[in-house]
């Protein structure tokens, strides 16, 4: 059985990152392209914790880049949910093209 290693885990990331950004030029629906935002968020992060346990064993620097991500992912998904909220109660649809103006 083969063992885990590194790049295994960089690769993982790279997948989530690639998907996300592929999700968010593809999707036509805001909450679609919000999760994309998500999941290139969560690839970042599966870096960071990466190379904080392979390579950074003394100052944690990876987790805490990983905790910071994690609390800004958190607020950019609650203003952008509230910002669709006021945008959807105007034009009523969710596809991205009806919102040209900004």
């Amino acid at each position: 059985m083969a063992e885990i290693t590194m790049y295994h885990y960089l690769v993982l990331g790279l997948v989530l990152f690639l998907a996300g950004i592929l999700g968010s030029m593809i999707a036509k629906n805001v909450i679609k392209v919000l999760i994309s935002i998500e999941f290139m968020l969560t690839g970042i992060n599966i870096n960071f914790v990466t190379f904080a346990s392979y390579c950074d064993n003394a100052n944690f620097n990876g987790y805490v880049m990983a905790l910071f991500y994690v609390g800004i992912g958190a607020v950019e998904l609650a203003v952008a949910l509230y910002i669709f909220y006021l945008m959807f109660r105007k034009k009523e649809s969710d596809n991205i093209e009806k919102y040209s103006e900004l």
